[in-house]
């Protein structure tokens, strides 16, 4: 595959407002609580040929080890990377990180540390923390430069401004991965993220059209406007909703805060009677959106999560009818696993999309961790890491 890379994939409310922009002033209804964008018209992020792409990689087969997503690719182009082989181990393995400023990043972080350690090939492993600037992350990938690197893992901060720190540390013949977040350039050896933000939208408002009756009241709730995988959620969703027999009586963002949440529930609630499903482009909220209805003493309608353990703990408590859409933590695994194919001279795919799961009620009790902290992301893959749980608490 021989084309320049967008951002397809992000998470965690704070490192989305990291990124966020502002969108042009909505002409739609506003609530009384949040900034509302109209439902119905098609957004200017929703782009079809992506979009299809997208639901279609969910029925793909993937390549690789069924119990192992993390090493699961699906429909990959595989490239030749034996230029870069350096049989033998004593691997100095870096890795530019856009931040570790919310509870994604921070299990996603943990989760690589602890795969570093299977690989005692790795001797070394250095790691800079750009703190959510984009300043920053350029100086550390400059810096890496003089470190005698085996090879680069980078986490974007943000897609464009990052893009010629990359093209620069592509051209010291240092092998370059970028997972997570991509930048406008095709020089990575590979590029790894799951599968993207019109899937998880699609997978929460196919549930809701599903399990909502005709004419149903359906409430959107989102963190942040401008943000590209959070604009292509959204898209998604409404996509599908304009299809449907749904109403979408409102699309509020929340900016992540959990008393805002509560107030905006709480009014939808008061103005419309009755709210019969709730859509949200992430789960940083959904406990607190949930809590509004308890609050108001009408029934929890069906719900959109995510794969964070107080909503799934709440859920499986309430006898909830919801779904988790996932941005799995256990893509934090593949750079490394990526890396050591690199250096091996073993081929990887040029662009490497991984299973991007979705949690059901059948599957619940399979996610559902009373000891672990409420904000662990279920999907880490790291439940059969040596020393599990300890690093993750």
């Amino acid at each position: 595959m021989n084309r320049k890379w967008s951002v397809v994939a992000v998470a965690g409310l704070l490192a989305m407002a990291g990124c966020s922009s502002d969108l042009p002033a909505d002409t739609g209804a506003t609530g009384t609580t949040g900034t509302s964008k109209a439902a119905g018209a098609k957004s200017e992020f929703f782009d079809q040929a992506e979009y299809e792409r997208q639901l279609k990689f969910r029925s793909t087969t993937a390549e690789g080890p069924a119990d192992k997503p993390w090493e699961q690719m699906l429909a990959p182009e595989l490239v030749d990377t034996a230029k870069y082989a350096k049989p033998g181990g004593g691997y100095h393995l870096c890795f530019s990180n856009a931040a570790v400023n919310n509870p994604w990043r921070q299990v996603g972080f943990t989760t690589m540390k602890e795969e570093v350690k299977l690989h005692p090939e790795i001797t070394k492993f250095t790691v800079l923390d750009a703190e959510g600037k984009d300043d920053k992350q350029i100086s550390d990938i400059q810096s890496f430069a003089s470190q005698g690197c085996s090879a680069l893992v980078v986490s974007p901060n943000t897609t464009a401004t990052l893009t010629p720190a990359i093209e620069a540390a592509c051209k010291t013949n240092v092998p370059v991965i970028v997972f997570d977040r991509g930048v406008n350039t095709s020089c990575p050896v590979t590029f790894i993220h799951p599968i993207g933000g019109f899937a998880f939208g699609a997978d929460g408002a196919e549930f809701l059209k599903e399990k909502v009756k005709a004419g149903g009241k359906v409430l959107a709730l989102r963190i942040l406007p401008g943000v590209d995988v959070l604009e292509q959620r959204w898209a998604a969703a409404n996509e599908i909703f304009s299809g449907s027999d749904l109403k979408v009586v409102g699309v509020e963002f929340t900016d992540g805060d959990a008393a805002k949440t509560k107030t905006i529930v709480n009014d939808y609630i008061q103005r419309e009677g009755q709210i019969d499903g709730v859509w949200m482009d992430a789960g940083a909220t959904a406990v607190a959106a949930v809590e509004a209805f308890q609050d108001a003493g009408v029934p929890i309608p069906a719900f959109v999560g995510e794969d964070q353990q107080d909503f799934l703990r709440t859920w499986a408590m309430e006898k909830m009818t919801a779904v988790a859409p996932t941005y799995p933590t256990y893509q934090w695994r593949t750079p490394v696993i990526a890396a050591l194919k690199v250096l091996n001279g073993q081929q990887v795919p040029k662009e490497w999309v991984l299973p991007q799961p979705k949690i059901t009620e059948d599957e619940l009790d399979d996610f559902v961790q009373q000891d672990m902290p409420p904000l662990h992301y279920a999907m880490c893959g790291c439940d059969f890491m040596p020393g599990y749980p300890a690093p993750w608490k």
